[in-house]
């Protein structure tokens, strides 16, 4: 185990605290918020380079780069996904602000359950960054296999 966390450090590797993963959701949201992003709702590299990663390194005594910024990006795109395939399996399911957990029926959750075996501690645990997460990566435009032209369809 030490000689692959060794090679981890070597090869420029650099593990996310939960601390630094929350630091960065929180200042995606804040740059979100101040309409950082460009016309494709995409945080550019040289926000993230200039805004972002200094305030972040400077808070955690880290030194993350924009490599690993790219990474931890596409870690909470999946984490979203994979909310929203929730909330999007039936239109029973619904998201309690108060108590950030995901709510349904009984039945609903019995059914989600029965095609997620695996997901069924999603019925009880509390998600604290889903709508953080909603803000920095679920409103940007989708691209790639996932992508939906919005353009005016010529007839």
């Amino acid at each position: 185990m030490a000689d692959s966390q060794s090679a981890k450090k070597r090869s420029g590797y650099d593990q996310w605290s939960k601390d630094e993963s929350d630091g960065l959701l929180e200042l995606m949201v804040d740059a979100t918020n101040r309409g950082w992003r460009d016309n494709s709702g995409v945080l550019t590299k040289q926000i993230v380079i200039d805004r972002i990663l200094p305030p972040l390194n400077s808070k955690f005594k880290c030194n993350k780069t924009y490599i690993n910024y790219q990474s931890r990006l596409k870690w909470f795109k999946g984490r979203y996904t994979f909310y929203s395939t929730l909330l999007n399996f039936s239109s029973g399911f619904g998201y309690d602000s108060t108590s950030k957990k995901f709510t349904a029926p009984n039945e609903v959750w019995d059914e989600y359950i029965k095609a997620h075996p695996k997901d069924g501690y999603m019925r009880y645990e509390a998600f604290d960054d889903y709508e953080d997460l909603k803000i920095a990566v679920g409103n940007g435009v989708a691209v790639g296999k996932n992508s939906i032209g919005l353009g005016r369809i010529n007839k």
